[in-house]
């Protein structure tokens, strides 16, 4: 059994356990205090975007791992998950769940009268303004939402700028450490395509995240390559392209760019971020032509 379908199974049962054994609980539940708990890596990230320092209760038990781009005041917040008696100790006043991760315990959460809302997931820059407006809609906080969506748009619109500026348009191939990569449809995709690149497995006609295939690998062309997670990612023993002989050609490409994990666990607020280092990659490119 995985170690995320364990953690599941946990927290359910602690939950169902903690539920029996305090009816009232259960039915009253403590009373919900301000601030609002995020129970993944991705929901900390909307959560930061729109909630002060002061409004936030509790952020992901992985809010303080490499693939976190929290800031570091927060890494000091209690820890919360999708376990509702953890949840129902911390009594925050609305619950983020990632996607996918409310389920039973948004259910048991209703029932004690606390307040929740699951993040739906996204794969482009209109994903993320949609969650950011749900967000903001759910914690009361309209405002703060509609600022986020601007700046993201005000700076979309300044990354389209700098793609006009260029005599043409690069060829950006993203590799993950499984060895595979993400074509159309993708979030990464969306951040080539908004930095003013054109993605080479959405030219080769792919679509979502595909397979390691070092045989493909093998003959792929690009004019930059992306990675990311390879230095603050998950250690794995799917990590493929760490050790098959077939991607060290692109791994050492002399024009390859790291991008930070923090930035793109999911699609977040901070998709942004990742688009303008992708940018930043181009123009490097451009000006060592």
């Amino acid at each position: 059994m995985s170690s995320a379908i364990t953690r599941r199974a946990a927290a359910c049962i602690s939950a169902c356990v903690s539920l029996i054994a305090s009816p009232a609980l259960a039915e009253d539940g403590a009373v919900p205090q301000s601030g609002i708990a995020s129970t993944s890596l991705c929901a900390d990230a909307y959560v930061l975007a729109l909630a002060p320092e002061g409004g936030i209760t509790a952020l992901s038990w992985q809010v303080d791992q490499p693939v976190s781009a929290a800031a570091p005041w927060s890494r000091s917040l209690p820890r919360a998950w999708p376990d509702a008696a953890r949840l129902l100790e911390l009594s925050p006043q609305l619950t983020v769940f990632g996607t996918g991760e409310g389920g039973r315990t948004a259910r048991l959460l209703e029932r004690a009268g606390h307040d929740s809302v699951e993040l739906s997931w996204a794969d482009d820059f209109e994903g993320v303004r949609n969650n950011l407006i749900a967000l903001g809609a759910a914690s009361s906080r309209e405002s703060e939402a509609d600022l986020a969506i601007a700046e993201i748009d005000q700076r979309l619109a300044r990354l389209a700028e700098r793609a006009a500026e260029r005599p043409r348009q690069p060829r950006l191939l993203y590799l993950s450490v499984s060895g595979g990569s993400a074509g159309a449809g993708t979030y990464v995709d969306a951040a080539i395509n908004a930095a003013g690149g054109i993605n080479v497995m959405a030219e080769r006609g792919a679509a979502g995240w595909t397979r390691s295939d070092p045989e493909l690998a093998l003959g792929l062309q690009a004019d930059i390559v992306l990675t990311s997670f390879f230095a603050d990612g998950y250690a794995s023993t799917f990590n493929r392209a760490r050790r098959h002989t077939a991607y060290r050609r692109l791994l050492d490409h002399p024009d390859r760019a790291e991008i930070p994990a923090g930035v793109w666990p999911c699609a977040s607020p901070r998709l942004i971020d990742a688009a303008e280092l992708i940018a930043d990659a181009i123009d490097a490119w451009e000006r060592d032509r």
